[in-house]
C-alpha cells in the first residue's frame, strides 16, 4: 500500500557523448561493436511471457553494409504465437495494471539508468551493425532518445495523474487514469530503435499490456530492448515480442474482442489499411480501440532570399542525408530564391561531395548504407527515373552499388517543374529535390509547398527577415507538426519538441510529451458525497 505522495526524479535530457578522436566513448562502443559482429551467430528468440520461443524457421539477419556477413538468425512464427502472446498479456494485466504506478516508473527509471550505463554501448553497437547508423546517429538515438523517453515519460505520467478536478463544500471529485481495458498492439519501424521502445514502454508505463511486432531489420537491437526490459524487471508477459508476418498478426490481433488500441509507426499505406481494417472488426470490440499512428512525410525546406547560404546549405547537406534519408522527418524537398542558388549550389555540392560512404566501423564515414535491397531497389529506381527525364538533373551524386551493402549516393537534384515526381512522392532514401522560385514570388511558392504534399510532419523556414517568418508560419500553420526556423528539419528532442504530424503524417499524439500518454489511458471520474441526502424533496417543491 502506497502511504505517500511521492516527487519523481526531474527528468534532464541525456547529454549526446561526441565519440570523438582519442575519446573514451569511442574506443569502448568500438570494442562492442567488433564483438558484435565477429562473435558467432545468436538466435534470437520470441519472447512470450516467461519463455523465449524458438521455431524450425530461421530467418537470418546481414549488415546492410556487408550483406554476406550473417550476425544472427530469428525465429518466425505463426499465428499460434500470436495467440499465446495475447494470451501471455492478458495473463499479466491484472497484476501490472493494479501494481502501483510508482513500481512501473521504477522499472522504466532504472531502464534508463541501464541504457546510460552498461547497456550504452551494446544498444549503440547493435543498432550500428543491423541498422546502418554511425556512431552519432546511433548515439542521439539508441541511446539518448530512449534514454529521454523512459524519463521524461515518468514525469508526464505524474503530471497526468495529478490533474483533477475541483471539489466544492461536501464532496470530493477525483479522476481515476486507468488502462485501457484490453491489450495494445505495438507495431514499429526500423529506423528509430528508440522509438520501438518507446511504442512499447509508453502503453505500458500507464498500466497496459502489449503485444509488439519489430520490423524484421530492427530485430536484432530489439532483442537488446527486451534484454534492457528483463534486467529492469519488467514483469513477464508486460510486453511480449512476436517476429512474425504482418497479415498474420493482424488476422489475429484485429479480431479480438479485447484488442484495445493500435501504436503504430511505419508507412503510410500501411497504416491506413490497419486502420481499414480496424474499422470492419469494430463489432467485434469490447471497447472503442485506441489508434495511434506516425507514418510518412514529404518533409520541406523554404528559403527566403534574406537567407545566410551557409546555413541553409548545411540545414540540406544533414537534414537531407543523415542516416541516408530514411527518416520519416528527413528534408526530401527544398524551395530555394534564383538569387540565392549559385551560392546556395557551390556550398551544398563541396559538402555532399566530401561525404565518406561506407562501414559505421569507419567513424569518418557520414553515410552508410541503406536498410535492405527492397529499399535501395525502390530508391535506385527513382534515381533512374530523374536521369532519364527530361525536366530535372542530378547536381552532385547519383551512383549506388550493393555489390556488398546497400550504399547510395546523397544524390540533389534540380528541377523548375514544381510537380517532378520526387517533390511529390515520398522517397525515403538519400534524394534531396531542389525547386527554384523568382524571389517575388515568395508567398505564391508558400501555397506550393503547402499543396504538393498530402503529408504535414515537418518542415523548415530559412530566413532572416521576421516579417517572411510569420508569413510563413501563418501560410504553413498545417503543412508541419514540428516547424523549425532556421533549423533542419530532423532531430527533435523527447521534452523539448514533442514529435508528430496530421494529414497523411499520421494523428499528431506528439511522442515525447504527456498528450501521446494520455491516449493509453481511459479516466474514470468519482464523485464523493460525504453527507448524503435523506429526502427527496428540494426547497423549491414547497407551497
Amino acid at each position: 500500500m502506497s502511504n505517500y505522495i511521492l516527487n519523481v526524479p526531474i527528468a534532464v535530457n541525456e547529454p549526446v557523448k561526441s565519440y570523438a578522436k582519442g575519446s573514451k566513448e569511442r574506443e569502448s562502443l568500438l570494442k562492442k561493436y567488433n564483438e558484435l559482429l565477429h562473435q558467432n551467430p545468436i538466435d534470437i528468440p520470441m519472447y512470450i511471457g516467461s519463455e523465449k520461443i524458438f521455431t524450425s524457421n530461421k530467418k537470418q539477419i546481414k549488415p546492410p553494409h556487408n550483406h554476406q556477413k550473417v550476425i544472427a538468425t530469428y525465429n518466425y512464427g505463426e499465428a499460434s504465437h500470436v495467440e499465446k502472446a495475447i494470451k501471455s498479456a492478458l495473463e499479466a494485466k491484472k497484476d501490472w495494471e493494479n501494481l502501483p504506478w510508482e513500481q512501473r516508473a521504477s522499472i522504466f527509471l532504472k531502464a534508463a539508468d541501464l541504457l546510460a550505463g552498461p547497456y550504452r554501448d551494446k544498444m549503440n553497437a547493435a543498432t550500428m551493425l543491423a541498422q546502418s547508423k554511425n556512431v552519432f546517429q546511433a548515439e542521439i538515438d539508441a541511446a539518448c532518445e530512449m534514454i529521454d523517453f523512459f524519463r521524461f515519460n515518468v514525469q508526464f505520467m505524474t503530471q497526468i495523474y495529478k490533474d483533477q478536478p475541483e471539489s466544492l463544500p461536501g464532496i470530493w471529485n477525483r479522476l481515476e487514469y486507468r488502462p485501457l481495458e484490453g491489450f495494445i498492439f505495438a507495431l514499429t519501424p526500423f529506423n528509430f530503435t528508440s522509438i520501438a521502445a518507446n511504442l512499447c514502454a509508453a502503453p505500458a508505463m500507464m498500466g497496459n499490456v502489449i503485444v509488439w511486432k519489430p520490423a524484421d531489420s530492427q530485430i536484432y537491437s530489439a532483442q537488446v530492448i527486451m534484454e534492457l526490459f528483463k534486467e529492469a524487471g519488467l514483469p513477464d508477459g508486460v510486453i511480449n515480442m512476436v517476429t512474425i508476418d504482418g497479415p498474420t498478426a493482424g488476422e489475429i490481433i484485429f479480431k479480438h474482442k479485447d484488442f484495445a488500441g493500435l501504436h503504430f509507426t511505419g508507412s503510410t499505406a500501411v497504416f491506413k489499411s490497419l486502420w481499414k481494417n480496424i474499422a470492419l472488426n469494430i463489432d467485434s470490440y469490447r471497447s472503442y480501440p485506441r489508434i495511434v499512428g506516425e507514418t510518412g512525410g514529404k518533409d520541406f525546406i523554404m528559403v527566403h532570399p534574406s537567407a545566410d547560404v551557409f546555413e541553409v546549405a548545411t540545414s540540406m547537406s544533414r537534414g537531407a542525408f543523415e542516416f541516408q534519408g530514411q527518416k520519416c522527418s528527413a528534408a526530401s524537398r527544398a524551395y530555394v530564391p534564383k538569387s540565392k542558388w549559385d551560392e546556395i549550389k557551390n556550398i551544398l555540392v563541396q559538402q555532399v561531395s566530401s561525404f565518406k560512404i561506407g562501414d559505421p566501423q569507419n567513424t569518418s564515414n557520414f553515410i552508410n548504407a541503406v536498410i535492405d535491397e527492397k529499399a535501395f531497389d525502390k530508391i535506385a529506381s527513382f534515381i533512374d527515373y530523374i536521369k532519364s527525364s527530361t525536366d530535372a538533373k542530378i547536381i552532385v551524386g547519383g551512383n549506388y552499388d550493393k555489390s556488398k551493402g546497400y550504399f547510395i549516393e546523397p544524390t540533389v537534384v534540380l528541377t523548375e517543374n514544381p510537380s517532378f515526381r520526387t517533390l511529390c512522392e515520398e522517397i525515403f532514401g538519400p534524394v534531396l529535390t531542389i525547386y527554384l522560385y523568382e524571389d517575388t514570388d515568395f508567398e505564391k511558392t508558400l501555397d506550393l509547398v503547402d499543396n504538393t504534399s498530402d503529408y504535414a510532419l515537418t518542415g523548415a523556414i530559412m530566413s532572416k527577415d521576421r516579417y517572411a517568418i510569420q508569413v510563413a508560419l501563418d501560410k504553413l500553420r498545417h503543412s508541419a507538426g514540428n516547424f523549425y526556423i532556421n533549423d533542419k528539419p530532423t532531430g527533435a528532442v523527447v521534452g523539448q519538441q514533442p514529435f508528430g504530424g496530421a494529414r497523411g503524417s499520421g494523428t499528431n499524439d506528439k511522442a515525447g510529451a504527456s498528450m501521446n500518454l494520455l491516449r493509453w489511458v481511459s479516466a474514470r471520474t468519482i464523485k464523493e458525497t460525504f453527507v448524503s441526502p435523506k429526502e427527496y424533496k428540494y426547497p423549491f417543491l414547497e407551497e
